[in-house]
């Protein structure tokens, strides 16, 4: 580890994903060799933990606070306004992340906002997850539909996989923009999609009520609610990580399942950082923006 600090890890054999037999250890190599594309997209956030001490097949659960001992090097904050948790782990260094792998929190889950100013969003979201039975090729298709509405007002849109079933789409925000702005802001592109498309996609909270649609959820914008980062592993059958993907990518078409834990270093060596553009990104400014909507 940077610095001489030592990490302690145990149980390195542990499978983690039965398809394909991949294991705890291989987690740790993974977030070792993606680290530095992945912790500049993490840097001063809270984040919650959601551990799955057994593997993705055993039984899972949410930690919001630290531990109450951690390793040298694991950053822990106190997030203002927070009544409910006295400290958080936050994001950004290599044992942090490291450490959060040996706890079994397979994915990174950072807040939207840093601990330095945590009522205000660094950037939005906008997340396409399909129904049961519903083909990627109709979330390609969303996430399209997205791009051009953003694109009609002047923002641009950063396109990841989710490294599940779905997609996530991110807008960068103007410093100081509040949490409830920027999901106004995705609530209004959400609803105008499904209204365009609506045998397609939908804004309908009730599951059962939505049918063989995409649903595109603008709900995560919210103080503490959280997405995995880019980069992060998932606890998907197929071993996912949440991919930075080029626009043409989409147009084209592709499978989310080739982008795993083990096909994604390979790629950011062969085409680099996609997600860096997004941290370079002028952030929209939603006043602005809002002039420019139309419904």
């Amino acid at each position: 580890m940077p610095g001489g600090v030592r990490l302690p890890v145990t149980n390195l054999r542990k499978v983690f994903w039965p398809e394909g037999n991949i294991t705890k250890g291989a987690l740790l190599r993974y977030y070792v060799a993606v680290a530095p594309y992945l912790l500049p997209g993490v840097a001063d956030r809270p984040l919650v933990m959601k551990r799955f001490p057994n593997g993705i097949a055993g039984k899972a659960f949410y930690q919001q606070r630290a531990p109450d001992t951690v390793p040298e090097g694991v950053r822990v904050a106190r997030v203002e306004g927070d009544t409910d948790v006295p400290a958080r782990l936050v994001g950004g260094s290599l044992a942090t992340l490291l450490h959060m792998a040996q706890l079994a929190a397979i994915s990174q889950d950072p807040w939207f906002s840093r601990v330095q100013s945590p009522r205000e969003a660094d950037h939005a979201a906008i997340d396409l997850d399909p129904g049961d039975g519903v083909p990627f090729s109709r979330v390609l298709d969303t996430a399209r539909w997205v791009r051009d509405e953003l694109e009609g007002i002047g923002v641009r849109g950063f396109p990841k996989t989710s490294g599940a079933d779905g997609l996530h789409i991110y807008i960068p925000l103007e410093p100081g923009t509040p949490y409830e702005a920027g999901r106004l802001f995705c609530q209004i592109v959400a609803t105008i999609v499904a209204r365009k498309h609506p045998r397609v996609a939908t804004v309908e909270r009730s599951v059962r009520h939505r049918g063989r649609t995409v649903y595109v959820d603008y709900l995560q914008n919210i103080e503490g609610k959280t997405l995995a980062c880019a980069y992060s592993a998932r606890a998907s059958d197929y071993a996912g990580a949440s991919t930075p993907l080029a626009w043409e990518e989409i147009d084209r078409g592709l499978d989310r399942r080739d982008f795993t834990i083990r096909t994604l270093p390979a790629r950011i060596e062969k085409i680099g950082d996609l997600w860096a553009g997004l941290r370079q990104a002028r952030g929209a400014n939603l006043l602005a923006v809002e002039r420019r909507i139309r419904w």
